[in-house]
């Protein structure tokens, strides 16, 4: 059986995560504030304690659900993160996914697609780096790429634009048909916020790198943005892989909520240490009397 969370946990959620994140139909983006904490009644330092106090039970789940793979078993999850720049997907990463095993972890950035992708069907590129069996797969941004900046500006016609909608709900279903438990999450940031951050970067040298001066430019899109992102929700918020919304202006409960969704869907697997395929005492003996041979 898979290991329970402690009380003092518990204890911090009045909703569990799942419930508090989902985007049902109907969903109004605009009406869930970046800065605001759903289903968290604990403050800012408990929060940080509870998402560090989870790390070994992530960790745990996660060894759990490698073993069932390499034991045979199909299960696999994959964390798809979205959000507008710097809504904290890499600290996410870092801070949540970053304390399990790196070996049970594969992990993609998709960034501007090459020649070789444009070359074929936006979800080629995709299908590269889905999960196998015992894996943890994080996509940092994803096929919705193709649905978002599209529509913004302009990529793909309004048609072509509804057709990937349903090819994305058809490409998630089947994932899901196959094993792979997806949990969708956007990082929802507000403008404000991005602005501090964005200014941060600029006054710390040691950030610079992270700085891209064409993220100034997309705020000018902000607004098509969000419209764009309420109806990537609206289409694709299916039964197999429903969206959650997570406010990000504070970065602490942005990744204790990413962590608690990935809880949950491990613990839902109830996942249990594969059983021995061999006789453990006849092997126990032979560990015991094996001695090196002179020569």
């Amino acid at each position: 059986m898979a290991p329970s969370r402690d009380a003092h946990q518990r204890s911090t959620w009045i909703l569990d995560p799942p419930e508090a994140l989902i985007a049902r139909p109907g969903f109004d983006l605009e009406s869930r504030a970046t800065d605001s904490r759903p289903g968290f009644d604990g403050s800012a330092k408990s929060g940080r304690r509870a998402l560090r106090g989870a790390s070994a039970e992530l960790a745990e789940l996660q060894e759990r659900l490698y073993a069932a793979g390499v034991d045979g078993a199909r299960d696999a999850v994959l964390l798809v993160l979205q959000g507008m720049d710097t809504a904290g997907k890499g600290g996410t990463v870092a801070h949540v996914v970053g304390a399990v095993n790196p070996q049970g972890v594969h992990y993609t950035a998709f960034k501007k697609p090459t020649d070789e992708e444009l070359a074929h069907d936006f979800l080629w590129r995709i299908r590269q780096h889905v999960p196998s069996p015992g894996i943890i797969g994080v996509f940092d941004r994803s096929h919705y790429e193709d649905v978002l900046i599209g529509r913004v500006h302009s990529l793909a016609s309004p048609e072509e634009i509804e057709r990937r909608y349903g090819e994305i709900n058809a490409f998630e279903r089947e994932l899901a048909d196959a094993g792979i438990h997806i949990i969708k999450v956007m990082l929802h940031v507000g403008f404000d916020e991005q602005r501090r951050r964005l200014m941060k970067r600029l006054d710390r040298p040691d950030k610079y790198w992270k700085f891209n001066p064409a993220d100034i430019d997309e705020r000018q899109h902000w607004n098509e943005y969000r419209r764009a992102y309420q109806l990537v929700i609206d289409r694709t918020s299916t039964d197999v892989a429903p969206w959650f919304v997570v406010p990000a202006d504070h970065k602490w409960y942005a990744r204790l909520a990413v962590q608690q969704l990935l809880l949950d869907t491990l613990e839902s697997l109830d996942l249990g240490w594969p059983p021995a395929r061999f006789d453990v005492d006849a092997q126990r003996e032979r560990l015991r009397t094996l001695a090196i041979l002179p020569g």
